[in-house]
């Protein structure tokens, strides 16, 4: 069985997909729960993944609407 990947190593794949082009400015992601279902790890990892894709000024987060790629 394989190792779930880290946090960290979720928002580098997650900024990739975002830098590949397959999730354009202003589009959602997915909700923590696809997220986590796609990446095969719990609620806390994820959150602790796009909180570091926040703090580099990747994503923003849209308060009961979800989080958003930043322009």
């Amino acid at each position: 069985m394989p190792v779930p990947m880290t946090y960290a190593q979720i928002a580098d794949d997650l900024a990739a997909r975002i830098k590949g082009g397959e999730y354009a400015a202003g589009a959602k992601l997915p909700s923590y729960n696809q997220l986590g279902e796609l990446y095969s790890v719990g609620f806390s990892t994820i959150a602790k993944a796009v909180a570091l894709l926040r703090d580099r000024g990747v994503v923003i987060g849209a308060p009961g609407r979800g989080v958003y790629v930043a322009d």
